[in-house]
């Protein structure tokens, strides 16, 4: 079946239309970052740089490191970029541009996103890497894709939502796993999270400036919260749109955060950078 221009914008250069990437500079091994100016940090180890591309606050290289190649992109913040730019990587790796038909044979990416996060247990010091094993979806994307329940886990979800006392104006949230061969890349050397994927920086995490919150008592709901083997580890805003669109898809892919501040205990650690960046050599080495 042909994609029309319409679902699927292609520049007059070739490229996709929000990362301005050719399918041909994609590729296999993709790490995903909020800041822009972080793809520069990244990129600095690889040992050759095809080329930088930027458009609004989409920002890729792709160079090689250690003999592997790979492509660092920028995504902004939220759930919304991550749908533009896990669609047009998928597009890029698997739908013919010229024909615009989608592949016989798919390809399957390995896409790790690199983020800082707050922690929700006072076990989790700052500095410390979390895996998020499981991301929590409480922007409501992944419900407007079809069959979401087949790579989502209901059991949890209802647990979820009658534990906090989810308000009824709210999207329902969604639990997805991170990609199995990704868990494994990194299982020895983070921390074991389940991770809710806020749909904000402020009230969707439980910060109280000078609007009061539907939910007041969100975050010690969140911290405690148990079912089986799994608790709500840390915050962040991207994870959960990878973790579905990937399942979807096919692709393998997981997110890492550097925890950087920790909820319960008050305390926050602004000058993270350097911890930042042995996340990323770590991040680089597993992948390579």
């Amino acid at each position: 079946m042909r994609i029309a221009e319409s679902e699927l914008i292609i520049n007059p250069d070739g490229s996709v239309f929000h990362l301005h990437l050719r399918p041909e500079e994609l590729a296999d091994n993709v790490i995903l970052v909020g800041d822009p100016g972080r793809v520069d940090m990244v990129s600095e180890y690889f040992e050759d740089r095809e080329f930088r591309h930027q458009s609004r606050e989409f920002v890729s290289v792709t160079g090689t490191y250690k003999g592997t190649r790979m492509t660092v992109i920028s995504t902004g913040i939220g759930t919304d970029n991550i749908d533009i730019v896990m669609n047009e990587l998928d597009a890029l790796a698997n739908i013919d541009f010229e024909t615009r038909e989608i592949r016989e044979e798919k390809r399957s990416l390995n896409i790790i996103r690199i983020g800082t996060s707050g922690a929700i247990q006072p076990d989790i010091p700052l500095g410390s890497f979390v895996f998020s094993h499981v991301s929590v979806g409480c922007d409501g994307l992944l419900n407007w894709y079809a069959d979401r329940d087949r790579i989502a886990m209901p059991g949890i979800e209802d647990a979820f939502k009658e534990h906090v006392g989810w308000d009824r104006h709210l999207p329902d949230p969604y639990f997805v796993k991170a990609g199995q061969k990704m868990i494994d890349r990194f299982a020895d050397c983070t921390i074991k999270g389940m991770t809710i994927a806020a749909s904000g920086f402020y009230g969707p995490q439980g910060r109280v400036l000078r609007m009061p919150l539907a939910m007041p008592d969100m975050v010690n709901s969140f911290e405690s919260f148990r079912y089986g083997e799994w608790r709500v580890t840390n915050f962040e805003m991207e994870g959960s749109a990878i973790a579905g669109i990937a399942a979807h898809l096919g692709h393998n892919a997981g997110t890492v955060c550097c925890i950087i501040a920790n909820r319960h205990l008050k305390s926050s650690n602004p000058d993270y950078k350097s911890q930042v960046r042995k996340l990323v050599e770590l991040v680089l080495d597993r992948l390579a």
